[in-house]
């Protein structure tokens, strides 16, 4: 198969990683090419190296072409990743140009992690193989990929998809119906927003709300989610859980300030805790730690002595 990374910043050039590193040639196009080729490739081969897969990177980084062109980019091609700037008038030029040279049978997917897709994938020609893939920065490590179509978008074209990311390695899931910020960033956001009103109202540092995630909540997510969790601490299952704690969820859902009006200043009070941690002079390097971590954590999800959650 041929694929096509369209946008060559981070998220792009992790796509890029993922369709490569599974035996298939990637065109790259970018804007500014010479950034494409000077600094996007040089990155892209860094997470490689960083990845330490079976195969030399060496090996892999052939299968990479930098375009000068989206219409040179797309030719011929079986899927088309869009990855640009988060802009909904150069989205639709994008995807219109896109769409307007790639085969009438090519999936042609964005990288939006906040736009409905029928803002920008409707209005093209065969609207039908077009959706949303929202990956998780980077999908170079991180496999989840969160399938959204846009009311056009065909049934066989989402199992083309669908099955395309699992061969890929990727682990997708279904959005059925648009809303925006699609799964993820819903529940991700929500819980940001808690953390700023905790910190905003002196509940607590910036520092110690990283903590709650990380020596406790994250302890148990990386391996299962909130739903199962609850499952898994109640004698008697899921229900039992909320039989017991049904109201106090309810309260706390209901006490949570998911519309703080956080200004400047608590911003620049947890960015200076941040800065403290890592100056962000040091981010890039940082960024490849968080990969080799994200990388373990993914190790430490196998099964143990045969049994998950999922029974496997």
């Amino acid at each position: 198969m041929i694929f096509v990374c369209i946008g060559c910043g981070t998220v792009g050039r992790a796509w890029a990683i993922v369709f490569a590193r599974a035996g298939h040639a990637v065109r790259l196009y970018d804007s500014n090419p010479g950034f494409a080729r000077d600094e996007a490739l040089p990155a892209m081969k860094a997470s490689l190296t960083d990845l330490d897969l079976a195969e030399p990177v060496a090996d892999i980084m052939v299968r990479f072409t930098v375009c000068e062109d989206i219409a040179s980019a797309v030719s011929g091609a079986d899927w088309v990743q869009e990855s640009v700037r988060e802009d909904l008038p150069l989205k639709q030029a994008v995807i219109a140009e896109i769409a307007g040279v790639a085969p009438a049978d090519a999936i042609v997917a964005s990288s939006t992690s906040a736009l409905p897709g029928s803002l920008f994938l409707n209005d093209i020609p065969s609207p039908a193989r077009a959706m949303v893939a929202h990956p998780v920065n980077p999908p170079s490590h991180i496999p989840l990929v969160e399938l959204c179509g846009t009311g056009l978008t065909s049934d066989a074209s989402m199992e083309r998809a669908r099955a395309t990311l699992i061969a890929l390695g990727q682990d997708p899931i279904t959005v059925n119906k648009e809303i925006d910020g699609f799964i993820l960033n819903r529940l991700q956001y929500v819980m940001f927003a808690e953390a700023m009103h905790l910190v905003g109202e002196g509940y607590c540092s910036a520092e110690d709300v990283d903590k709650v995630i990380t020596s406790g909540l994250a302890l148990r997510w990386a391996s299962i989610g909130p739903f199962m969790t609850a499952h898994l601490n109640a004698a008697h299952g899921f229900a039992g859980f909320v039989e017991q704690l049904g109201p106090m969820m309810k309260k706390m859902g209901t006490d949570a300030v998911t519309d703080y009006d956080w200004g400047p200043e608590l911003v620049q009070k947890i960015h200076c805790a941040m800065e403290a941690l890592v100056p962000v002079g040091n981010i890039p390097e940082a960024q490849r730690w968080r990969d080799a971590r994200i990388l373990a954590t993914r190790a430490s999800q196998e099964p143990v002595g045969g049994i998950s959650p999922k029974l496997e």
